[in-house]
Protein backbone atom coordinates (compact mmCIF):
# COMPACT_ATOMS: atom_id res chain seq x y z
CA UNK A 1 0.00 0.00 0.00
CA UNK A 2 1.38 3.46 -0.98
CA UNK A 3 0.45 6.49 0.42
CA UNK A 4 1.53 10.33 -0.30
CA UNK A 5 -0.40 12.24 2.26
CA UNK A 6 0.95 13.87 5.30
CA UNK A 7 -1.21 12.71 8.23
CA UNK A 8 0.80 15.69 10.19
CA UNK A 9 0.58 18.36 7.43
CA UNK A 10 -3.47 17.72 7.03
CA UNK A 11 -3.93 17.98 10.72
CA UNK A 12 -2.36 21.58 11.36
CA UNK A 13 -5.34 23.40 10.16
CA UNK A 14 -7.18 21.40 13.02
CA UNK A 15 -4.58 22.08 15.77
CA UNK A 16 -4.84 26.10 14.86
CA UNK A 17 -8.43 25.85 15.00
CA UNK A 18 -8.14 24.60 18.35
CA UNK A 19 -5.39 26.77 19.25
CA UNK A 20 -7.60 30.12 17.94
CA UNK A 21 -10.51 29.33 19.61
CA UNK A 22 -9.26 27.55 23.10
CA UNK A 23 -11.41 30.31 25.03
CA UNK A 24 -14.39 29.21 23.25
CA UNK A 25 -13.86 26.04 23.17
CA UNK A 26 -13.13 26.06 27.26
CA UNK A 27 -9.61 23.90 26.28
CA UNK A 28 -6.29 25.19 27.72
CA UNK A 29 -3.18 26.43 26.18
CA UNK A 30 0.30 26.05 27.60
CA UNK A 31 3.73 26.76 26.18
CA UNK A 32 6.41 23.79 28.22
CA UNK A 33 9.63 25.38 28.46
CA UNK A 34 11.53 23.69 25.81
CA UNK A 35 8.99 25.15 23.78
CA UNK A 36 6.36 22.14 23.26
CA UNK A 37 3.05 23.16 22.64
CA UNK A 38 0.34 21.29 25.71
CA UNK A 39 -3.64 21.52 25.18
CA UNK A 40 -5.90 20.57 28.28
CA UNK A 41 -8.92 19.35 26.85
CA UNK A 42 -10.62 18.28 30.12
CA UNK A 43 -7.72 18.39 32.96
CA UNK A 44 -7.99 21.98 34.40
CA UNK A 45 -11.08 23.24 32.10
CA UNK A 46 -14.63 21.89 30.80
CA UNK A 47 -13.38 21.45 27.20
CA UNK A 48 -16.50 19.62 25.48
CA UNK A 49 -18.29 18.44 22.59
CA UNK A 50 -16.56 20.37 19.94
CA UNK A 51 -13.60 20.29 21.21
CA UNK A 52 -13.56 16.80 21.49
CA UNK A 53 -14.74 16.63 17.74
CA UNK A 54 -12.23 18.34 16.46
CA UNK A 55 -9.69 16.56 18.26
CA UNK A 56 -11.36 13.35 17.06
CA UNK A 57 -10.55 14.75 13.39
CA UNK A 58 -6.95 15.37 14.18
CA UNK A 59 -6.46 12.02 15.34
CA UNK A 60 -7.80 10.56 12.11
CA UNK A 61 -5.06 12.73 10.21
CA UNK A 62 -7.11 15.07 9.02
CA UNK A 63 -8.74 12.55 6.71
CA UNK A 64 -11.88 11.72 8.50
CA UNK A 65 -14.91 14.23 8.96
CA UNK A 66 -16.58 13.61 12.30
CA UNK A 67 -19.98 15.10 13.15
CA UNK A 68 -22.28 15.56 16.27
CA UNK A 69 -26.20 14.97 15.56
CA UNK A 70 -29.57 13.83 17.09
CA UNK A 71 -30.07 10.31 16.28
CA UNK A 72 -33.02 7.72 16.75
CA UNK A 73 -31.41 4.55 16.46
CA UNK A 74 -31.05 3.43 20.09
CA UNK A 75 -33.59 3.78 22.21
CA UNK A 76 -32.21 6.36 24.83
CA UNK A 77 -29.25 7.81 23.91
CA UNK A 78 -30.06 9.92 20.58
CA UNK A 79 -26.64 12.04 20.54
CA UNK A 80 -24.48 10.51 18.57
CA UNK A 81 -20.88 10.49 16.74
CA UNK A 82 -20.85 10.06 12.89
CA UNK A 83 -17.36 9.02 11.61
CA UNK A 84 -16.47 9.20 7.50
CA UNK A 85 -12.95 8.79 6.00
CA UNK A 86 -12.03 7.99 2.41
CA UNK A 87 -9.07 6.62 3.44
CA UNK A 88 -9.68 4.56 6.32
CA UNK A 89 -6.73 2.37 6.63
CA UNK A 90 -4.44 5.26 6.53
CA UNK A 91 -6.32 7.45 8.27
CA UNK A 92 -7.37 5.47 11.51
CA UNK A 93 -4.68 2.44 11.32
CA UNK A 94 -2.03 4.73 10.06
CA UNK A 95 -3.07 7.87 12.74
CA UNK A 96 -5.96 7.46 15.16
CA UNK A 97 -4.90 4.15 16.58
CA UNK A 98 -3.76 4.16 20.07
CA UNK A 99 -0.55 2.64 19.57
CA UNK A 100 2.17 4.11 20.61
CA UNK A 101 3.00 2.86 24.24
CA UNK A 102 4.45 5.99 26.39
CA UNK A 103 6.02 5.89 29.73
CA UNK A 104 7.87 7.31 32.75
CA UNK A 105 8.26 6.30 36.29
CA UNK A 106 4.67 6.32 37.24
CA UNK A 107 2.91 7.76 34.10
CA UNK A 108 1.64 6.18 31.30
CA UNK A 109 -0.30 6.42 28.15
CA UNK A 110 -1.14 5.41 24.82
CA UNK A 111 -0.38 7.64 22.18
CA UNK A 112 -2.91 8.05 19.06
CA UNK A 113 -3.07 10.73 16.32
CA UNK A 114 -0.52 11.51 13.34
CA UNK A 115 2.58 11.93 15.16
CA UNK A 116 2.78 7.96 15.46
CA UNK A 117 3.49 8.14 12.10
CA UNK A 118 7.02 9.97 11.73
CA UNK A 119 7.76 8.34 15.34
CA UNK A 120 11.16 6.08 14.43
CA UNK A 121 13.87 4.57 16.65
CA UNK A 122 17.38 3.23 16.19
CA UNK A 123 17.16 -0.54 15.24
CA UNK A 124 20.22 -2.31 14.37
CA UNK A 125 22.14 0.58 13.24
CA UNK A 126 18.85 1.59 11.55
CA UNK A 127 16.34 4.10 12.00
CA UNK A 128 12.51 1.88 11.46
CA UNK A 129 9.50 2.73 13.05
CA UNK A 130 8.05 2.88 16.25
CA UNK A 131 5.41 0.73 15.72
CA UNK A 132 5.57 -2.60 13.53
CA UNK A 133 2.23 -1.36 11.60
CA UNK A 134 3.74 1.16 9.65
CA UNK A 135 6.22 -1.75 8.05
CA UNK A 136 2.88 -3.35 6.91
CA UNK A 137 1.23 0.01 5.62
CA UNK A 138 4.55 1.20 4.18
CA UNK A 139 4.15 4.50 5.28
CA UNK A 140 6.41 6.55 7.73
CA UNK A 141 5.53 10.46 7.47
CA UNK A 142 7.71 13.65 7.37
CA UNK A 143 6.39 17.01 8.25
CA UNK A 144 7.69 19.91 9.95
CA UNK A 145 5.80 19.67 12.94
CA UNK A 146 4.06 17.06 14.38
CA UNK A 147 0.96 16.52 16.87
CA UNK A 148 -0.35 13.56 19.73
CA UNK A 149 -3.23 12.87 21.65
CA UNK A 150 -2.88 11.41 24.73
CA UNK A 151 -5.83 9.73 26.64
CA UNK A 152 -4.61 10.83 30.47
CA UNK A 153 -5.67 12.71 33.43
CA UNK A 154 -2.73 14.59 33.43
CA UNK A 155 0.09 16.28 31.93
CA UNK A 156 2.56 14.04 29.91
CA UNK A 157 5.98 14.73 32.30
CA UNK A 158 8.69 16.55 30.29
CA UNK A 159 10.97 13.19 29.57
CA UNK A 160 7.68 12.16 27.58
CA UNK A 161 7.84 15.20 25.70
CA UNK A 162 11.00 15.17 24.66
CA UNK A 163 11.08 11.30 23.94
CA UNK A 164 8.27 12.15 21.40
CA UNK A 165 10.05 15.02 19.90
CA UNK A 166 12.97 13.10 19.54
CA UNK A 167 11.06 9.99 17.82
CA UNK A 168 9.90 12.30 15.29
CA UNK A 169 12.85 13.86 14.67
CA UNK A 170 11.80 17.35 15.55
CA UNK A 171 12.42 20.10 17.93
CA UNK A 172 10.14 20.05 20.76
CA UNK A 173 8.77 23.66 19.75
CA UNK A 174 7.35 21.68 16.90
CA UNK A 175 5.14 19.56 18.38
CA UNK A 176 1.77 19.73 20.29
CA UNK A 177 0.51 17.15 22.63
CA UNK A 178 -3.30 16.94 23.35
CA UNK A 179 -4.35 15.27 26.37
CA UNK A 180 -7.63 14.17 27.03
CA UNK A 181 -9.18 12.67 30.24
CA UNK A 182 -11.62 9.59 30.12
CA UNK A 183 -13.62 11.14 32.22
CA UNK A 184 -14.06 14.97 30.46
CA UNK A 185 -16.60 15.39 27.50
CA UNK A 186 -13.59 15.56 25.03
CA UNK A 187 -12.31 12.38 25.71
CA UNK A 188 -16.08 10.82 24.94
CA UNK A 189 -16.18 12.14 22.03
CA UNK A 190 -12.89 11.24 20.87
CA UNK A 191 -12.93 7.39 22.25
CA UNK A 192 -16.09 7.21 20.60
CA UNK A 193 -15.19 8.32 17.77
CA UNK A 194 -12.92 5.70 17.22
CA UNK A 195 -15.76 2.80 15.93
CA UNK A 196 -14.81 2.98 12.32
CA UNK A 197 -11.13 2.59 13.34
CA UNK A 198 -12.25 -0.35 15.78
CA UNK A 199 -13.42 -1.75 12.57
CA UNK A 200 -10.47 -1.54 10.90
CA UNK A 201 -7.90 -2.71 13.76
CA UNK A 202 -9.93 -5.86 13.64
CA UNK A 203 -10.36 -6.44 10.21
CA UNK A 204 -6.21 -6.27 10.53
CA UNK A 205 -6.77 -8.98 13.12
CA UNK A 206 -8.63 -11.00 11.03
CA UNK A 207 -6.29 -10.92 8.25
CA UNK A 208 -8.42 -9.19 5.64
CA UNK A 209 -6.25 -7.60 3.05
CA UNK A 210 -6.04 -4.02 4.18
CA UNK A 211 -5.70 -2.89 0.64
CA UNK A 212 -9.11 -4.08 -0.16
CA UNK A 213 -11.10 -1.48 1.84
CA UNK A 214 -11.36 1.28 0.16
CA UNK A 215 -14.02 3.93 2.15
CA UNK A 216 -16.40 3.62 5.17
CA UNK A 217 -17.89 5.07 7.68
CA UNK A 218 -19.54 5.05 11.39
CA UNK A 219 -21.50 6.25 14.43
CA UNK A 220 -22.09 5.51 17.90
CA UNK A 221 -24.10 7.44 20.68
CA UNK A 222 -22.06 9.69 22.66
CA UNK A 223 -21.31 7.95 26.73
CA UNK A 224 -22.22 10.00 29.53
CA UNK A 225 -18.74 10.66 31.35
CA UNK A 226 -18.50 9.57 34.96
CA UNK A 227 -15.57 10.72 37.12
CA UNK A 228 -14.30 7.57 37.67
CA UNK A 229 -11.64 6.31 35.30
CA UNK A 230 -12.82 3.01 35.08
CA UNK A 231 -16.51 3.66 34.59
CA UNK A 232 -15.57 5.96 32.10
CA UNK A 233 -13.43 4.11 29.84
CA UNK A 234 -16.36 1.65 30.17
CA UNK A 235 -18.51 3.57 28.66
CA UNK A 236 -17.34 4.67 26.06
CA UNK A 237 -15.84 1.05 25.33
CA UNK A 238 -19.62 0.40 25.20
CA UNK A 239 -21.23 2.40 23.09
CA UNK A 240 -18.89 1.02 20.47
CA UNK A 241 -19.36 -2.04 21.28
CA UNK A 242 -23.00 -2.31 21.85
CA UNK A 243 -24.26 0.27 19.53
CA UNK A 244 -22.11 1.23 17.35
CA UNK A 245 -23.01 1.04 13.50
CA UNK A 246 -20.28 0.52 10.69
CA UNK A 247 -20.57 0.08 6.93
CA UNK A 248 -17.46 -0.51 4.84
CA UNK A 249 -16.97 -0.62 1.03
CA UNK A 250 -14.10 -3.30 -0.11
CA UNK A 251 -12.96 -4.35 -3.44
CA UNK A 252 -12.78 -8.60 -4.04
CA UNK A 253 -14.97 -11.52 -3.99
CA UNK A 254 -18.92 -11.94 -2.40
CA UNK A 255 -17.19 -14.67 0.01
CA UNK A 256 -14.56 -12.54 1.33
CA UNK A 257 -16.77 -9.49 1.75
CA UNK A 258 -19.56 -11.86 3.56
CA UNK A 259 -17.05 -13.38 5.91
CA UNK A 260 -15.54 -9.90 6.96
CA UNK A 261 -19.25 -9.30 8.20
CA UNK A 262 -20.00 -12.17 9.73
CA UNK A 263 -16.54 -11.80 12.11
CA UNK A 264 -16.37 -8.18 12.89
CA UNK A 265 -19.46 -7.75 14.80
CA UNK A 266 -18.51 -7.70 18.60
CA UNK A 267 -20.77 -10.47 19.76
CA UNK A 268 -18.68 -12.76 17.97
CA UNK A 269 -16.09 -12.23 21.04
CA UNK A 270 -16.74 -15.02 24.14
CA UNK A 271 -16.06 -11.89 26.65
CA UNK A 272 -19.58 -10.26 25.06
CA UNK A 273 -22.21 -9.96 27.22
CA UNK A 274 -21.51 -7.44 30.14
CA UNK A 275 -20.47 -4.02 30.36
CA UNK A 276 -16.73 -3.72 29.87
CA UNK A 277 -16.78 -1.57 33.10
CA UNK A 278 -17.50 -5.44 34.41
CA UNK A 279 -15.64 -7.52 31.91
CA UNK A 280 -12.36 -5.17 32.89
CA UNK A 281 -12.39 -6.20 36.63
CA UNK A 282 -13.37 -10.11 35.83
CA UNK A 283 -10.09 -9.86 34.70
CA UNK A 284 -8.47 -8.29 37.34
CA UNK A 285 -7.82 -5.35 35.55
CA UNK A 286 -5.32 -7.02 33.16
CA UNK A 287 -6.27 -5.26 30.02
CA UNK A 288 -4.30 -7.80 27.86
CA UNK A 289 -6.58 -10.84 28.95
CA UNK A 290 -9.49 -9.61 27.54
CA UNK A 291 -10.27 -11.59 24.43
CA UNK A 292 -9.01 -8.98 21.90
CA UNK A 293 -12.01 -10.14 19.42
CA UNK A 294 -14.46 -8.29 21.58
CA UNK A 295 -13.55 -4.26 20.50
CA UNK A 296 -15.56 -4.46 17.27
CA UNK A 297 -18.56 -2.38 16.79
CA UNK A 298 -21.94 -3.68 17.40
CA UNK A 299 -23.50 -3.96 13.95
CA UNK A 300 -21.63 -3.68 10.61
CA UNK A 301 -22.32 -4.02 6.78
CA UNK A 302 -19.85 -4.29 4.33
CA UNK A 303 -20.74 -3.85 0.89
CA UNK A 304 -18.31 -5.40 -2.61
CA UNK A 305 -18.31 -2.38 -4.70
CA UNK A 306 -17.33 -5.04 -7.64
CA UNK A 307 -20.97 -6.73 -7.36
CA UNK A 308 -22.92 -4.76 -5.57
CA UNK A 309 -23.72 -6.95 -3.09
CA UNK A 310 -24.01 -5.87 0.72
CA UNK A 311 -23.67 -8.18 4.13
CA UNK A 312 -24.91 -7.49 6.92
CA UNK A 313 -24.23 -8.72 10.51
CA UNK A 314 -24.53 -8.19 14.49
CA UNK A 315 -27.39 -5.96 16.13
CA UNK A 316 -27.61 -3.45 18.30
CA UNK A 317 -28.34 -4.52 22.21
CA UNK A 318 -29.83 -1.41 24.05
CA UNK A 319 -30.78 -3.10 27.27
CA UNK A 320 -26.59 -3.84 27.59
CA UNK A 321 -26.22 -0.11 26.55
CA UNK A 322 -28.89 1.25 28.80
CA UNK A 323 -26.98 -0.78 32.01
CA UNK A 324 -23.52 0.68 31.20
CA UNK A 325 -25.23 3.85 30.27
CA UNK A 326 -26.01 4.06 34.09
CA UNK A 327 -30.19 4.34 32.88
Amino acid sequence: MEYSASVNKLAQPLVKALLDNAAALRIGVEQLKNGCTVIDAGIQVPGGLESGRIIAEICMGGLGKVSISQRAYTENWPLSVNVTSSNPVLSCLGSQYAGWSLSHEKYYALGSGPARAMATKLKEGKQEPVEELYKELAYQDKAESAVLVIENDAIPPIEIVEKVAAACNIAPSKLTIIVTPTSSLAGCVQVVSRVLEVAMHKAHALHFPLENIIDGSGSAPVCPPHPKFVKAMGRTNDAILFAGQVHIFVKGADEAAQQLANDLPSSTSKDYGKPFAEIFKQYEYDFFKIDAMLFSPASVIVTAVESGNSFRAGKLDNALLDQSFGA
